[in-house]
């Protein structure tokens, strides 16, 4: 019972983002669902993760099309709540964020936004070229029991497959930037981004730079450098050199001598020591002085780390990098255990698209279809918001309250280490267990209970199945 009261504790604050009570209460009943549901099918899955009625599925649908639903806002209040129930992680005085794009599969033909993706990672599960929607997200790293880590999502965001105007010439990268300055007032001080060697361009340094922020990316093996030109001893006329000598980095590995060995500082790693050597180099795409960071780990390899701060220490950065793959971790139960893009969502006015067809051109299309796809996609990232929403309330009930979660698992895991931060999955778990005891022992002015039993199907509830 207390975990749902803390679920709705959190959820409260987000009240502002609706501008109708109801609407606030039916988005209430679908983080419900996110929560508890024991599959992934979509709406349908909200109904009977909260036994709720028949009609509730197309008061859901009303919800995710509706107006009242302020998504900007939503964002907003996420983010500031994010930093009331999180420790964030803070290096230097900088918070840090990882940010990273993910493909889902969308096999609608009248969705819009689904294009052809390539893949680059392909795997047994994973075809080199899919149909679906491509994904950019920022999430902020916290701090759990036992210094543990956590990638809590802020927001996410498609970021391709639809072009409104042909004049239109903004690129992923500037999209990203988009989205990661409006969170900029929420979280308040200065940010530290990790990211892969993709966002490693001047179109994402230049504005982090510019407002205080700094960068930690992996650089292509083919990346170069240079030296600082010498002051020339005589003025001459003309501007002064400002690149000098050029450098491979790849060509400073063969110097052996020059690197230092210590033990790895990636989380997870004990007894592995690996090799490091720090230069200061210009880099040329943003024309300033940058720290590259060049690792030989014994099982992974070489790599080349990029650090826009020039006085942040080697291993900090070695050890901030390692932490990039928390977001990939947090994919992983948002499309496995949340379901926060298991959406179906159809357009019936849309021109159906072609297998394998790329981004849809809505430049000759009247304004009336092109405000329809705006309005689609707006569901699209609602469900979605909604999605990372729930996920970071399981990681809230997880760090801040594990041995409540695990005295209502009630279930049986193959290694149940209740002395660590429970997953997901398990806080889920929780949940569903003790949905019914929040509905019978909770305060009968309770506003979520009351609107769970207001639309409750009794008949559907499992306890009072078994008790009969």
């Amino acid at each position: 019972m207390k975990l749902w009261t803390e679920i709705y504790r959190c959820i409260e604050t987000l009240r502002p983002a609706c501008s109708r009570a109801a609407t606030f209460a039916w988005m209430m009943l679908a983080l419900v669902g996110m929560c508890a549901r024991p599959d992934l099918a979509g709406v349908t899955s909200f109904v009977r993760a909260g036994w709720l009625k028949d009609y509730c599925y197309l008061r859901l649908l009303h919800m995710f099309h509706s107006s009242a639903l302020e998504l900007d806002r939503l964002t907003e209040l996420w983010a500031k709540l994010v930093l009331m129930l999180f420790t964030p992680l803070t290096v230097d005085g900088f918070r840090v964020c990882v940010g990273d794009g993910i493909k889902i599969p969308k096999e609608g033909k009248k969705m819009p936004a689904v294009k052809c993706l390539h893949n680059e990672s392909e795997t047994n599960s994973k075809a080199e070229y899919i149909m679906g929607h491509s994904f950019q997200v920022v999430s902020i790293l916290v701090t759990g029991l036992g210094n543990a880590v956590f990638a809590v999502p802020l927001i996410s965001r498609i970021s391709e497959g639809v072009v409104f105007s042909n004049r239109d010439k903004r690129t992923l990268l500037d999209k990203f930037v988009i989205m990661f300055t409006s969170l900029w007032p929420q979280l308040i001080g200065p940010l530290l981004l990790i990211v892969d060697a993709y966002y490693a361009t001047k179109k994402v340094i230049k504005p982090l730079l510019r407002a205080g922020h700094h960068l930690v990316t992996r650089v292509r093996s083919n990346a170069v450098g240079f030296h600082p030109a010498p002051k020339p001893a005589t003025s001459k006329p003309g501007r002064p050199k400002f690149y000098g000598m050029k450098v491979k980095l790849s060509s400073l590995f063969k110097a052996k001598d020059k690197f230092v060995s210590a033990p790895s500082p990636v989380y997870n790693e004990k007894g592995v020591t690996l090799q490091y050597r720090c230069v200061d180099l210009l880099w040329r795409p943003v024309g300033i002085l940058v720290r590259f960071v060049l690792v030989i780990h014994p099982t992974r390899g070489r790599l080349i780390l990029l650090c826009t701060n020039t006085w942040m220490d080697a291993l900090t950065i070695i050890r901030l990098y390692g932490l990039r793959f928390k977001i990939e971790v947090s994919f992983k139960q948002a499309v496995h255990t949340l379901g926060t893009y298991a959406y179906h969502f159809w357009m019936m006015a849309m021109t159906p698209i072609k297998r394998w067809s790329g981004n849809q051109y809505l430049h000759r299309k009247s304004e009336t279809y092109r405000q329809a796809v705006r309005t689609k996609l707006g569901v699209y990232h609602c469900y979605v918001q909604l999605g990372c929403i729930a996920q970071g309330l399981l990681q809230h009930l997880a760090i801040n309250y594990p041995v409540l979660v695990w005295q209502c698992f009630r279930s049986w895991l193959r290694t149940m280490k209740t002395d660590c931060v429970p997953t997901e999955m398990v806080v889920a778990a929780a949940l569903r267990n003790s949905l019914f005891d929040f509905l019978r022992f909770s305060p009968s002015k309770q506003k979520l209970k009351k609107m769970l039993l207001e639309n409750a199907d009794p008949s559907r509830m499992p306890e009072i199945n078994m008790a009969a």
